[in-house]
């Protein structure tokens, strides 16, 4: 019967002593990731973070730097041709029709400036009447 205890108690304390281990093992004091990321979240950082991402070839970014520049080449053509295209609109017309478009665009300035300062001081007003 002694025996039969012993085993008992031996084994009643295995349980318990591997229970205690792995209970302790889940209290960590702030060291490793689970304490780095906890750190990150309240906005405390230490040191930079670097960008260990695969870089692209020297080609591959070569041959995206010109596109952007022949993008850039293209819009820039684009806008000349359009201006270059207006001003032979009005070339083409009559001295007459020209005074009159010129004259049209003379009324349309004077009107978007004006609509852009009262909308301006519109939010002026309103900017000073919730302002607290």
């Amino acid at each position: 019967m002694n025996r039969l205890s012993f085993r008992q108690l031996l084994v009643f304390l295995l349980i318990i002593f591997s229970v205690g281990i792995s209970v302790c093992d889940g209290q960590q004091l702030g060291t490793g990731p689970v304490g780095r990321t906890k750190h990150g979240l309240f906005g405390i950082s230490f040191g930079k973070k670097r960008d260990n991402g695969v870089k692209a070839p020297k080609s591959v970014n070569q041959v995206k730097r010109e596109q952007e520049k022949k993008k850039k080449k293209e819009e820039a053509d684009y806008v000349k041709s359009v201006k270059e295209s207006q001003k032979r609109t009005v070339k083409i017309q009559s001295p007459e029709v020209q005074d009159r478009m010129k004259q049209n665009e003379k009324d349309t300035k004077t009107r978007e400036k004006t609509k852009k300062a009262k909308a301006s001081e519109s939010t002026k007003k309103a900017g000073k009447k919730y302002k607290k």
